[in-house]
């Protein structure tokens, strides 16, 4: 069968082959069969093959997220039947066409558009996480987050508005700034100086407890600027490649603290898998949505990578079957 394989740690689009593998046979007590049809390609899977993130020795198949439907299922397995879509398992080396995975974790997905279900693994989860894990929010305060057109982002605005959380989302581009209000954030705005006062102004009396960076650079200052008191301000991604600034008299006058955020240093079964089904019924109404720029077969993983540094959300066609 097909899979994307690296032979060395390194630069993907030098190291990165489609190759074929043995068949995975029949899934044994506990386990299914997925026939992958579809994984998120994102900046992370490229760093993940840089070696950044450790992994098994190479060669070896990679990617971090996919979707598809179980085509068998082991004794003793209950939570999912043939014919079900499902999530493969987050980090699971997924880009091949056939997997066997531990059934535990995995749940048959709501019907939907499945460009966006296919998204599910990993960007709704980082949201939802950071959304519980660092700060306790109560229903009315803010967040306030730069790269607000990224998929995490997007998810964070949805997850925030669910649960009575609101949210200021910091972009780049003018002409986001209505579509994002539409897609659920509260306040969207350029992120440029004069965001921090017209910011303030809207926050008021309000609370800030929670800033989330994914852009690094010059604009974590203004993320900093407008935390409160003792608020946290969490990395998850350095769109920028750029040291974080932060005033260090910020960040000793209100007490703040900075955190990493990395979904891989979270239990599979008690925290992520929770956060994915709280999003998949945002997801499936279309209340969670991140526009997909392009569709990429396995054979085109080189132009695949070259638009996702381009911009854009990017998908792999894993199965063949996608149909523009």
């Amino acid at each position: 069968m097909r899979a994307l394989q690296i032979s060395a740690y390194g630069d993907p689009l030098n190291v990165l082959e489609l190759v074929e593998i043995p068949e995975p046979g029949v899934p044994g007590a506990g386990e299914v069969l997925i026939d992958v049809e579809l994984a998120p390609l994102n900046l992370h899977d490229l760093l993940f093959i840089r070696g950044y993130f450790g992994g098994p020795p190479a060669p070896t198949v990679v990617g971090n997220e996919g979707f598809g439907r179980v085509a068998a299922v082991g004794p003793g397995v209950t939570n999912v039947k043939v014919g079900d879509h499902v999530l493969t398992p987050i980090l699971g080396l997924t880009w091949r066409a056939r997997m066997i995975a531990s059934a535990q974790g995995l749940f048959p997905l709501p019907d939907g558009d499945r460009l966006q279900l296919a998204q599910l693994g990993s960007n709704p989860p980082t949201a939802a996480l950071i959304l519980s894990e660092y700060a306790d929010l109560k229903p009315g305060d803010w967040v306030v987050q730069n790269g607000g057109n990224s998929g995490v982002a997007r998810s964070l605005s949805a997850i925030a508005k669910q649960r009575g959380i609101r949210t200021i989302s910091l972009v780049r581009r003018p002409e986001l700034i209505d579509e994002l209000k539409a897609a659920g954030a509260d306040v969207v705005l350029l992120d440029e100086p004069a965001a921090v006062e017209e910011a303030v102004r809207v926050i008021g009396k309000g609370s800030v407890r929670l800033a989330v960076d994914s852009v690094g650079g010059d604009a974590t200052a203004t993320l900093v600027q407008l935390l409160s008191d003792r608020g946290v301000l969490v990395s998850y991604a350095a769109a920028t490649g750029r040291p974080m600034a932060i005033n260090a008299l910020y960040l000793i006058g209100k007490h703040l603290t900075v955190k990493g955020f990395y979904l891989g240093d979270f239990d599979p079964l008690s925290k992520i898998l929770p956060a994915q089904i709280e999003a998949a019924p945002l997801v499936a109404s279309g209340a969670l949505r991140v526009p997909v720029a392009a569709v990429y077969p396995m054979p085109k993983m080189k132009e695949a990578i070259t638009h996702l540094l381009k911009g854009g959300k990017i998908l792999i066609d894993i199965a063949g079957s996608f149909n523009a």
